[in-house]
Order: structure tokens, then sequence, then C-alpha cells
């Protein structure tokens, strides 16, 4: 089974692993075995992502049996977006195919991607059919999200995933033209506007633990999203700004009215309201300042997206 003496594998497959200890060796072997059915010349990328277990010592344990399988430890936990850049630039494949390790990505759609690859596609979108295992609060959650980034980014990535192949010339701008620290990769596979091909599949059920995406990452991801691909929430604070404006004008209309009756100016009420109103609207635009302003802020620091403690099987390391 061993190629050793090829130069680059037809086939790569790029995997961000966190804590995946428990299911790991499983879900290699079976992509693995795919992946050999495919095309003799593959290699794999596990990229552990700061894990607390044994996630490396599997990987590595699974290298030393198959020196097609090849992986990485980051430092620490900076996140999967970064995870799969750091597969992505050790990839060495014509076609790099990216996965989860909980085999919630069918590995029986590679062979499908492989032939849309064949016939000319340069992106082939794996894209979800169904989210039985979710809840209905999630799946409304990631409704509104994908709508919300999909009408306003002008992109889309109604019910997209990670899983997805890319040809080498994607790879390659991915890594080296696209400098970007705070990356949201489902959509920058859309912006480029290749030649691109959609399948669909229905998320299988977790191998190993509980999911390690919590609410708050979501969330993060989700604004990191809105934030990438438009800058139309800046243009609320000016809508913000002439409604508050229009409040103003009906406010100051109602108290020279009153007084041109010759009445007391009456509406604490109003006053109150208005006054809340505009502490809102306010606080709202700050906010949505703070956040693009942030983004900026972590772009100019320019630090490297991850940092490699350890490696196996790979024999030269890219600079971060």
């Amino acid at each position: 089974m061993n190629l050793t003496n090829q130069q680059n594998p037809v086939i790569s497959a790029v995997i961000p692993a966190y804590n995946e200890s428990q299911g790991l060796k499983e879900a290699i072997t079976k992509i693995a075995e795919i992946l050999e059915a495919c095309e003799k010349n593959w290699e794999i990328v596990i990229v552990d992502d700061g894990s607390s277990d044994q996630t490396y010592q599997q990987i590595c344990q699974l290298s030393n049996n198959e020196p097609r399988i090849k992986g990485l430890a980051l430092s620490r936990n900076f996140g999967k977006e970064a995870a799969m850049l750091a597969g992505l630039e050790q990839a060495k494949g014509e076609a790099v195919i990216i996965l989860d390790s909980d085999l919630q990505h069918p590995p029986s759609l590679i062979p499908e991607m492989i032939e849309k690859w064949h016939s000319g596609a340069q992106i082939v979108h794996a894209v979800k059919r169904s989210r039985k295992d979710d809840s209905a609060g999630k799946k409304a959650a990631a409704f509104c999200i994908n709508q919300l980034i999909s009408s306003l980014g002008g992109i889309n990535i109604n019910n997209s995933s990670d899983f997805k192949l890319l040809d080498r010339e994607i790879v390659d701008i991915i890594v080296h033209r696209l400098p970007e620290r705070e990356r949201f990769f489902r959509g920058l596979t859309s912006w480029l506007g290749f030649a691109e091909e959609y399948i669909y599949f229905d998320v299988a059920t977790r191998q190993g633990d509980e999911s390690k995406w919590s609410f708050w990452s979501l969330l993060e991801l989700a604004i990191t999203a809105l934030t990438s691909f438009t800058s139309l929430p800046l243009r609320i604070v000016t809508f913000l700004g002439f409604a508050t404006l229009i409040l103003g004008f009906f406010v100051a209309g109602d108290t020279i009215l009153s007084l041109i009756k010759g009445q007391a100016v009456s509406g604490f009420a109003t006053i109150i309201i208005s006054l809340l109103l505009i502490g809102s609207f306010i606080m709202i635009s700050l906010g949505i300042i703070g956040e693009y302003i942030a983004k900026i802020y972590e772009e100019v620091k320019a630090r490297p997206h991850y940092l490699v403690k350890a490696s196996v099987g790979i024999k030269d390391k890219n600079p971060e």
C-alpha cells in the first residue's frame, strides 16, 4: 500500500480534529478505505486543533501504520477555520477534500465528488439535505443565520457545510491569495466563482461523543461570516439615525402644537420612550461599529493563523 516513492498524491483529505480520540481510528480507517478504492495515490492530513485528549497520539499511531496518513498538532485550540487552513497548506493533492472526523460528513460521497471533479468542477459543495439530529432551536438559528448571510453577503451558503472538494488551483488561491485572518471557509469558496457542482447529503449520526461546538462559538462564527462578506450592518447605523431624526421631528411638532394651542406641554411618557429609543439606537450602533473595529484590530495585528507544536509524516512544514 505504500507509495512513498511518488511525488504528489492525486487526492488529499484534510481532516480537522478536536478531542476526537474516541472515534478517530474508525473514521480514518473508513475514509482511507474509500480513498484507496477511488485512487491509489492519496494522502490524509489530520490536524489536531489543540486537543486535550489522546487525539494526537492516535494520529501518530495511524501514521506509523500507514505513511500516507500525516498529522499536525497545533499549539492550542485555534478554531476549525485555522485547522482547515493548516491542513490545506500541507495538502499536496491535485484535489483536496475537507471533511469532519466524526463521520457526520459521509465518506461514501467521496467517489461522487471525485467524479464531478474529473468532469470539470473545481469546487464540489456538499450541501446538507436534513439536520435530523439538531434541535428545533438549532435548526431555526441555522436557517436564520444562513438566510441573513446569503441575502446580505451576496453568497449562497444555505445549508452549506465545510465538506467540500477543491481543485489544486482553488487551494492555492485560498492559501496564497486570500491573506485575511478572520476567515469563513464556506463563504470564501462560494465567493471565488469558479466552476461549481453540488451534491446533497443527510447529516449522519455523530461518531464519538457530543459536538464540540457551543452556542457562543457558533455565534462568533456567524458574526465573522457576516462581517467578512458585507458592510451592510454599518448602514443600519445610518438608518437608525434617520429613525431617531423622524422621532425627534414628531416630538418637536407635538410640543410646538401644544404651545400654539396654549396648552401645557405634556408628554412625559413620550419623552421617556424617546430617550429609551434613542439610547437603544446609540448602543446598537456602537455595538455594530465595535464588531467591525474588532475585526480590523485582529487583521492589523497580523499574527499567524496558527502555530504547530508537533507533526508526524510531514517532511517540510510550510510557514504558518
